[in-house]
């Protein structure tokens, strides 16, 4: 079944078919562009570490890092592997892991067909052996000890460690050395199986293909599968953070921090609603226009490094506050200031009217870049939403609604800050 979803106010449409393994497939045509992007992905990340099918008495409980290891894995077959299979067609293929999701995805100018037949084969067909498993484990085990010498990375899971006392989200995406000491090819088999079922999955292009096209391509190539459920399991975590603020050092320049702000969250995802009105909360409170940013440059207390972001999965959200700073506490109180200014005082018309236009003019302006769309259309498959849920969102929510949020969210009692000092 095919349907087609259109957005008239940035005059852009999407055709989605309904696999019949229940699988979603997204395409958004291009057909003035010269190149295209694809995306085969999973509900699967580095947070998927308790879960049971549907049926099973008991969950079954897997080594930390394992959905990137398997990511690793999944580009090896007996014939060699896939990176190999894409430079012939000339297509410059990637794939990532995140806290829930893992994607696997190309981009090309020519010979689509061929690159999409490539994608839908190798990550249709596992190959693991012990062998290969464990010549994987000193690799894996090389990138974790990268990682942990990276400060942007630490200053972030550092933050993350302080915030969450259970959830697996603060556990490295990659796992530890101990963690991927303990995978093996039947591990690898069994996750592979419970999470690449065709109905966890989605993929979405967007370029210069036809719809059509793709539809056929992913009939004649993708797999039968019966569906599974998936549950997964809960995690007590408290409202409280574990501590309200952690410091290591390392070779940087200039210090580095991460402010985190927890949020409760009763209900697995958070809303469409709830997004969009963080997002435009985070616009007002710490945007490059905004007032709080304006006084903190002044002071010279932050670069144009200074961001936010709304960090947000299944069960879990914060607001994240990161940049640089010769004083990071300092910018940690002045923050704190700006936000207890705002929750007295409210968001005024004009500062919610400015900042949902540029993140609605953002939004459009996305939709000039097939990688932009196709990551959009992933977070849609991915949250069961619609395609233009978010941006028509945008357009719908009121100051008081805004206002509303700002109530709920940003406590600092509940919030916390990582830094990364230089080394003395």
């Amino acid at each position: 079944m095919k349907t087609v979803v259109e957005n008239k106010g940035i005059k852009e449409q999407c055709q989605i078919y309904r696999h019949k393994s229940g699988m979603n497939i997204y395409v958004c045509e291009k057909p003035e562009y010269s190149s295209a992007y694809a995306i085969f992905g999973t509900r699967y990340g580095s947070i998927d570490t308790k879960f049971r099918l549907g049926g099973d008495a008991a969950f079954t409980e897997v080594p930390e890092g394992i959905a990137h290891y398997l990511e690793h894995k999944l580009f090896e077959s007996e014939d060699g592997d896939a990176f190999s299979r894409y430079a012939k067609t000339g297509a410059m293929a990637n794939a990532f892991t995140s806290f829930d999701r893992t994607c696997y995805l190309f981009s090309c100018s020519s010979n689509f067909e061929d690159s999409f037949r490539i994608l839908l084969d190798f990550v249709q067909h596992p190959y693991f052996t012990e062998e290969t498993v464990r010549k994987e484990q000193g690799i894996i085990g090389q990138e974790i000890q990268m990682y942990d010498d990276s400060a942007p990375w630490r200053v972030l899971f550092n933050l993350l460690c302080a915030l969450y006392h259970n959830h697996p989200v603060r556990i490295d995406i990659a796992g530890t050395i101990e963690s991927i000491a303990q995978i093996n090819a039947d591990l690898l088999y069994q996750c592979y199986r419970t999470f690449y079922n065709l109905s966890n999955m989605f993929i979405c292009v967007a370029g210069n293909v036809k719809a059509d096209e793709v539809f056929r391509l992913c009939d004649e190539l993708l797999l039968d599968s019966e569906p599974v459920s998936i549950e997964r399991a809960t995690h007590a975590e408290p409202e409280e953070i574990v501590k309200k603020s952690v410091e290591i050092k390392l070779p940087v320049s200039m210090p580095l921090f991460a402010i985190g702000y927890k949020e409760r969250c009763e209900k697995p995802q958070k809303t469409v609603k709830e997004r969009v009105c963080t997002e435009i909360l985070m616009k007002i409170l710490f945007g490059s226009d905004s007032q709080l940013y304006k006084e903190l440059l002044d002071a010279e207390l932050i670069n144009d490094k200074f961001e936010a972001e709304y960090f947000t999965g299944h069960g879990y959200a914060a607001v994240l506050v990161e940049g640089e700073s010769k004083d990071p506490q300092a910018v940690y109180e002045k923050i704190n200031a700006a936000i207890a200014d705002a929750k007295r005082n409210g968001v005024t018309k004009e500062q919610f009217d400015r900042a949902r236009k540029a993140i609605y003019g953002a939004d459009a302006a996305a939709y000039n870049s097939v990688e932009n769309i196709v990551m959009s259309m992933v977070n849609a498959a991915f949250l069961n939403e619609g395609v233009f849920d978010e941006i028509e969102t945008v357009k719908s929510v009121t100051l008081e609604d805004v206002n509303q949020r700002l109530r709920e969210i940003l406590d600092p009692a509940h919030s916390a800050i990582s830094v990364v000092s230089g080394e003395e």
